[in-house]
């Protein structure tokens, strides 16, 4: 076996077919494109989510959802969150300017202080809002809980 004896398998390679080149060659006239219009036109490109002008899908399925412009949203932050950042920081007194310094809310979120894990620090902590649970668990701690209108 030589170099120039090399060839593909038979029936491995096909050849592509060569559209528009005369009568002669089976596919010249329309060009496979059948006759008349908008797919036989050069430049047509199908848009998304065409289905034959059947009616497509993302308009067969009704539009569903919204959102409440007025709706107040409230961002929770748990005890055990607020004990991490005090014991790193060294902080005595907590409000939402802190919260939103250290990444953990956004400058017009209104902080819910919510009840999942423990406060072992006397803090002064003021939030728009608490969870009982988060309430009760400061008040045994001793701390101060400052409600933010």
């Amino acid at each position: 076996m030589e170099l120039h004896n090399l060839r593909f398998a038979p029936g491995s390679v096909k050849k592509s077919k060569r559209l528009a080149r005369g009568q002669g060659s089976g596919r010249g006239g329309t060009s496979t494109r059948g006759h008349k219009g908008a797919q036989s036109r050069s430049g047509y490109k199908r848009r998304f989510g065409f289905e034959g002008g059947q009616q497509p899908l993302q308009r067969r399925i009704p539009r569903f959802g919204f959102t409440i412009s007025s709706r107040v949203r409230e961002r929770g932050i748990d005890l055990d969150v607020i004990q991490s950042l005090v014991e790193r920081k060294g902080l005595t007194h907590v409000d939402p300017k802190i919260f939103v310094e250290n990444g953990l809310a956004h400058k017009k979120d209104k902080i819910k202080i919510l009840g999942r894990g423990e406060i072992k620090t006397k803090i002064t902590l003021a939030a728009h809002a608490f969870s009982s649970s988060a309430r009760e668990k400061l008040e045994k701690s001793s701390s101060k809980v400052e409600e933010i209108s």
